[in-house]
């Protein structure tokens, strides 16, 4: 596994530990580990903006983090992310939750070889990455993670049958999506089923203001 050699140590202690501070120092190891990985695979591919890069842990790792503000997963939970393009929120999520179970699943082959080079090294065993669609995805899950790679109604469409009838959690099982703006129009047809938390809840940070977590039951 990549070591944390302390090039991150500050800006991981400000703001991964500032929210969440129970981490284990393999936790803490993996973490920092997260954007030396990146930026050397950003150097063959464009899996992250260049602007993105600066900020990270606060834009992506945070952000993708912000799911367990909502709802912690339990051990033994099973956890879809679809769309996860380089990782995210799947890749924060699975070094947060080592007795949870990760499926990340991207049509773009080279970005979930990035994914699953990144599982590697960080010696995931809870997560693995496969290349296909949400629609031919087998199994049930408990819940479905994503970040803004569709409407809310049709990335529904998508999941709907792929979400266990035995609830463990506190939320009914379905989708936590991270997306931002007014979602009024997104969420209609949902009526009241439908929750969303303002991210700026959580964390002080600015970036966060305008973005949202969602939770959508789909049992």
């Amino acid at each position: 596994m990549v070591r944390w050699g302390g090039i991150n140590e500050g800006l991981l202690m400000d703001l991964i530990l500032k929210y969440f501070p129970e981490l284990s120092e393999r936790q803490r190891e993996q973490f920092a580990a997260l954007q030396p990985l990146y930026e050397e695979w950003n150097a063959k591919i464009n899996v992250i903006s260049r602007k993105d890069m600066d900020c990270f842990y606060e834009h992506h790792v945070l952000h993708s983090l912000a799911i367990a503000k909502v709802q912690p997963f339990k051990p033994m939970s099973d956890i879809l992310d679809v769309g996860t393009g380089g990782g995210f929120p799947g890749v924060p999520l699975a070094i947060l939750f080592p007795k949870a179970n990760f499926l990340l699943v991207d049509s773009v082959g080279k970005k979930i070889k990035v994914v699953q080079d990144v599982l590697r090294q960080l010696e995931l065993d809870n997560a693995r990455a496969e290349q296909t669609r949400a629609e031919q995805v087998e199994g049930e899950f408990d819940f479905i993670v994503s970040r803004a790679v569709t409407d809310l109604p049709q990335f529904a469409g998508w999941v709907r049958g792929k979400v266990s009838n035995a609830h463990y959690h506190d939320l009914r099982n379905g989708i936590l999506y991270l997306k931002g703006g007014d979602l009024t129009a997104e969420l209609a047809p949902f009526g009241k089923r439908a929750r969303q938390w303002t991210i700026a809840g959580f964390y002080a940070e600015e970036y966060f203001e305008t973005k949202k977590v969602v939770h959508i039951p789909l049992r």
